[in-house]
């Protein structure tokens, strides 16, 4: 009988793997080592071997790369961005001071006399911070490997050029002594400006031997490798001044200095040397720098990589338009004298507003030697700004056309009283356009709601702030304003018809006959109606006819435009004076802004003759640059359709005028018979025998029957009728009866000196004069005491403001503060 298996039974025992004994583990790690040393030497050996066989071929260019080259329009080169000959200077070892050696090293390669061209420490340290941030953070490049990049590498970036670069900096290592490559690298690195070789940047930067540099100098130069547009003093002297600060903290951190000598180096400010445009040759710098800018941004590179790139960049410039422009701006007659040696700034911008292409750009009288693009800086826009948040907005709405009446009847909203010198008086808006007036802006923007004007502006491109909402807006009261960039684009959607214009300055990028970029226009949008562009233009026309405010801009063309300045804004001053002064028009064919004024603003440097100058200046340029272009005509408004009212119905005529004098008090005392009609007020009319004037509104909105004329005068006979109104229906009723009331001669008695007025009585209102308020200096001001007065001697059409009042679209008001106009 087989046995049964019991629960439990023992099962066959496994096989116990042989462990390996610590002789294999000895010889199996030993050989892989050996494996691994054996592949690591062979690679450096080819390493090696690779960077001598480079050098070997192409050590004698020491080649910087291609230049980059600069065409206009027409394919006729106007700049290479790459000419170092021009730019750059070699500095022998021994003409580099010790400090700026230093402060390289700290910077940029603080282990540079430790390694062999490789810093695999600085690599291991880098690559674990990018996986750590999942993203490039930080490079591992040393000085060696940056001097191979500068001096025989292109600017692709690909692992085959980053192993390449590795090869030839252990070459150079190998070649070259740590001295003979710091010198070789300050020498080849890029400072910005054109400006190649720390010698170079010396003389540009300082206007110093490159031995002379003091540490701040040298902390200043060291940041600059880093990023040279970033970190430029002249483009950024903030960011320059942080960079330089961490330039010397590490030189501390290094031991290189004390930590007095860091924080004196840290407090210096920079200041531009007069000699400076020595190294700065050539023409049509502010447009060669735009499409700099510009081709950065297409091509995601930096100035360096796009400087070495070897690429033709073929862009929208027309010669003649940058030639016009270039000739005005250097004849000194086109702008105010000043006092001493800091100019009368300008800037101008000519776009064509049908594709968008900047035809020239002038960036300043001067800018060769300061190279500060005044066209792409903020200023204050003063009533340039009107048609763009106040008159252009209120047309799309439908509710207001160029004929409109603008009932601006008040002086103050809120507690901003705006003032110009026709006060509140009912006008056109093509009137109140054509002579600049302020109160009508002020009206008409409170009318349609701030938020409705600046969501207008923002379409245009013009960048319209939170702090820059409020009434103050329709004077061009805003936080920072806006470029002449922005203005030109803004005026070019007017003249376009209403359509988008998107402002650009490069038409392809080529690299070897091969387009690597090529401009496609983004699809057009209607920003407002074809029927608001033509209005607008129509009333702008009117600026430049007689009697306008911009009548100095009139050429042989059809001319639509606005003028705008600002008032000087300098705390304590009451004097006249103006900070900035505009005018942006457009013919047909083109657009164009010009912007007048000081750098800095202060008691010796501000302008007196406003904005007819900047006018004057368009006429000049736009003249010769349309030359050949040929002539076309504004788009012309179509009539609004006009609804079918029906006529309501006359009121019945008022009856039983009479009048009663009364000697005593010397007034007349007017009474008639109620109209019949319900909901009626009466207008009293008067006319005083032996005027020209005939009759005139006396007094109107009469709700009783009876009403006193006091301002009658002895010895003269008074006319008066009245007419009924129901503001309901708009009715009116005929004239009442006519009559004649003739004051007695009543001898008053002969004055001696002036009269008390009488006890109680109310003062005379006098309109009020503003204090200008201190701000900080962000391109803006705040207004002025006093108008300035237009070449004429008369006082301009916008006069200062007071400080406003934050408002909604239903006129709210709370605290802001804004900016005003003084003229045209």
């Amino acid at each position: 009988m087989t046995e049964k298996k019991t629960k439990g039974a023992a099962r066959p025992a496994k096989k116990k793997k042989k462990r390996m004994s610590g002789q294999a583990w000895f010889y199996t790690i030993f050989f892989t080592m050996v494996i691994g040393v054996v592949c690591a030497i062979i690679g450096y050996l080819l390493i090696i071997l690779n960077g001598e066989r480079l050098l070997a071929e192409h050590g004698n260019k020491l080649d910087f790369g291609e230049a980059s080259i600069v065409y206009d329009v027409d394919g006729n080169e106007i700049s290479r961005l790459y000419v170092f000959d021009e730019h750059r200077e070699v500095a022998e070892f021994s003409e580099i001071p010790k400090q700026l050696l230093e402060a390289i090293v700290a910077t940029e390669d603080r282990r540079f006399y430790e390694h062999s061209g490789l810093d695999f420490f600085a690599i291991g340290r880098a690559l674990v911070k990018d996986i750590v941030a999942r993203k490039a953070v930080e490079g591992g490049s040393t000085i060696t490997q940056q001097l191979a990049k500068n001096v025989f590498l292109s600017a692709d970036k690909t692992f085959f050029r980053k192993a390449t670069e590795a090869s030839i900096a252990v070459a150079l290592e190998q070649d070259m002594t740590k001295d003979e490559i710091l010198t070789m690298y300050l020498n080849r690195i890029y400072f910005g400006k054109g400006i190649y070789g720390a010698k170079a940047a010396a003389q540009f930067y300082f206007g110093t031997e490159l031995s002379k540099l003091e540490l701040w100098q040298s902390a200043t130069l060291a940041a600059m490798p880093k990023g040279p547009n970033l970190y430029n003093p002249i483009n950024n002297p903030e960011e320059s001044m942080k960079r330089r600060a961490v330039v010397l903290q590490l030189m501390y951190q290094e031991n290189y200095i004390s930590e007095t000598e860091m924080n004196e180096a840290k407090a210096v400010p920079y200041v531009q040397p007069e000699n400076q445009n020595q190294l700065k040759t050539g023409s049509y710098h502010a447009f060669v720098d735009y499409v700099i800018d510009e081709a950065m941004e297409k091509m995601g590179i930096d100035e360096t990589e796009l400087r070495v790139s070897g690429l033709q960049i073929h862009t929208t410039l027309s010669v003649q338009a940058q030639q016009a422009v270039e000739k005005e701006f250097a004849d000194a007659s086109n702008f105010e004298e000043s006092k001493d040696d800091q100019l009368v700034q300008g800037a101008m911008v000519i776009m064509d507003h049908q594709t968008g292409e900047v035809k020239a750009i002038a960036g300043g009288r001067d800018y060769a030697q300061r190279s500060w693009n005044r066209a792409v800086k903020p200023r204050q826009p003063g009533s340039s700004i009107k048609p763009i948040v106040s008159y252009g907005p209120a047309l799309e709405t439908g509710k207001f056309t160029p004929s409109t009446i603008l009932k601006n009847d008040q002086k103050c909203f809120g507690n901003y009283c705006p003032t110009d010198r026709w006060g509140p008086v009912e006008v056109s808006m093509t009137q109140a356009m054509k002579d600049s007036r302020n109160l009508a802006a002020v009206w008409t923007l409170n009318q349609i709601g701030v938020k409705t004007g600046a969501t207008f502006a923002k379409k245009l491109g013009i960048p319209v702030l939170d702090d820059d909402m409020n009434l103050a807006l329709a004077l061009g009261g805003m936080t920072r304003g806006a470029s002449p960039m922005q203005m030109a684009t803004a005026y070019s959607v007017m003249a376009n018809g209403g359509k988008s214009v998107d402002a650009h300055a490069i038409l392809r990028i080529q690299k070897k006959g091969k387009d690597v970029y090529t401009y496609t226009a983004p699809e057009s949008k209607q920003l407002m109606s074809s029927q608001t562009a033509a209005y607008l233009t129509q009333m702008m026309q009117a600026v430049i006819e007689k009697g306008g405010t911009g009548t100095r801009a009139a050429i042989d063309r059809p001319v639509a435009g606005k003028t705008g300045t600002t008032q000087h804004g300098i705390p304590g001053y009451n004097g006249s004076g103006i900070k900035d002064a505009w005018f942006v028009g457009y013919t047909p064919e083109w657009t164009a802004a010009v912007w007048m004024g000081y750098d800095k603003t202060d008691v010796d440097h501000i302008l007196q003759k406003g904005s007819a100058q900047s006018a004057a200046l368009f006429a000049k340029v736009m003249q010769p640059a349309l030359k050949g272009i040929p002539k076309r005509s504004f788009q012309t408004a179509e009539p609004p359709e006009e609804e079918e009212e029906e006529e309501p119905q006359p009121l019945a005529t008022v009856n039983g005028l009479s009048a009663v004098f009364e000697k005593e008090s010397i007034k007349v005392i007017l009474s008639w018979t109620a109209s019949e009609e319900p909901d009626v007020t009466y207008e009293i009319f008067r006319k005083e025998e032996g005027s020209d004037t005939g009759y005139i509104s006396f007094v109107d909105d009469v709700a009783g029957t009876t009403v006193e004329d006091m301002s009658v005068f002895p010895g003269v006979t008074y006319d008066y009728y009245v007419v009924a109104h129901n503001k309901a229906s708009n009715a009116k009723s005929e004239p009442s009866n006519a009559i004649t009331v003739a004051i007695p001669q009543i001898d008053l008695g002969t004055p001696g000196i002036p009269m008390e007025p009488p006890e109680g009585s109310e003062p005379v209102e006098t309109l009020p004069v503003e204090t200008p308020q201190a701000t900080p200096d962000t391109g803006g001001e705040e207004p002025a005491a006093t108008p300035s007065p237009t070449d004429d001697g008369s006082i301009g059409g916008e006069a200062p403001i007071e400080t406003p009042l934050s408002t909604e679209a239903s006129g709210k008001m709370g605290e802001e503060q804004g900016m005003a106009d003084t003229q045209g």
